[in-house]
């Protein structure tokens, strides 16, 4: 395989891996699909039904972007700019999916600001919790002059970091953590409000397998929904029969689309991991060479199709017996 061709393979890959990342975020923003996960992780909807918090807690269209970025880079928006966040001096992060809802129950319109974040990359170079504790902070600054000025800071809205982690590491899968300010009593009893300083909460979803998936209705319907296990129709009928999801003409498209650039980005992923790891066998021509090329097929079906090392070898059907050792030797690179 010529350099050319394996790049023209990459660029293709990325391509589809893009628009899969964006037509999953536009699944998620569907507002049936995140009150299902409000219900689930978001303790003020806790006593809601799901009908209820999309009809009437989930402000306007939550707004989409089609890439997530890091501080200081451009982003390009599909639609809406409100999933922006920009400061002269700390650069511009855009959200995946930005949108407001109103806390039951308050006797007053006090919104929430919610950010979730689809994530296929557990470990980016960095702790993806800590990102998740930036992006609230961020939420909660950029606040100033929009939702008060001056010292005003009783208006503060809370604000939550929902985290949607589709390959987590063995341990963590099919669970949901959250993270939240607590009050510590280190000398006597004094006891201040919650809702003085309960005003940023980073939800973590770590999705598995949807036949050994946790007991949070919200997780399961994630696990189905991105399973690559599940069909199309499948997938259709689990949303509207065990969910009550309407499978509108808009939605059912988006399911489709999504699971389709899923199979491409598979498709590509697969046969360029194949035909790398070919290559690199024929060229050395003995064993260590085989091994060689099983171990970059591995490893390109991690980088161009997010999935972990041992989903990668049950792809490529490599015999059980075997795995341990191209589980040593990917730690030694």
């Amino acid at each position: 395989m010529d350099w050319e061709t394996t790049t023209a393979q990459g660029l293709h890959i990325t391509e589809l891996s893009a628009r899969y990342d964006a037509a999953c975020k536009r699944v998620l923003s569907e507002k049936s699909i995140l009150a299902w996960i409000m219900k689930s992780c978001l303790e003020e909807y806790q006593d809601c039904n799901v009908q209820e918090i999309a009809e009437k807690y989930i402000e306007g269209q939550p707004q989409v972007a089609s890439v997530p970025v890091l501080p200081d880079e451009d982003g390009t928006v599909i639609h809406g700019m409100d999933t922006q966040d920009t400061s002269l001096r700390e650069g511009t992060v855009t959200y995946d999916i930005r949108f407001r809802a109103i806390v039951p129950g308050t006797g007053e319109h006090i919104s929430l600001i919610v950010n979730v974040e689809a994530q296929n990359d557990y470990y980016p170079g960095y702790p993806l919790l800590m990102r998740g504790v930036y992006y609230c902070c961020r939420m909660v600054s950029a606040q100033y002059g929009r939702e008060f000025t001056g010292p005003n800071y009783g208006k503060l809205k809370k604000v939550y970091s929902i985290w949607i982690c589709m390959n987590p590491p063995k341990g963590k899968e099919n669970t949901i953590n959250r993270y939240r300010l607590v009050e510590e009593h280190l000398a006597g009893a004094a006891k201040e409000a919650v809702d003085h300083y309960d005003l940023l909460s980073i939800v973590m979803i770590c999705l598995g397998d949807p036949e050994a998936g946790g007991s949070e209705s919200a997780l399961r319907m994630l696990d189905v929904l991105f399973s690559d296990k599940t069909s199309v129709a499948e997938k259709k009928k689990i949303l509207q029969e065990e969910y009550a999801i309407p499978m509108t003409q808009k939605l059912d498209q988006e399911v489709s689309s999504m699971c389709n650039l899923s199979e491409g980005v598979l498709r590509k992923g697969l046969a360029r991991g194949r035909a790398e790891g070919m290559a690199e066998g024929r060229a050395e021509g003995r064993a260590e060479g085989m091994a060689e090329g099983i171990l970059t097929s591995i490893q390109s079906l991690m980088k161009n199709i997010h999935v972990s090392a041992a989903q990668a070898m049950v792809i490529l059907d490599i015999p059980e017996g075997e795995r341990q050792k191209y589980l040593d030797l990917l730690e030694k690179q």
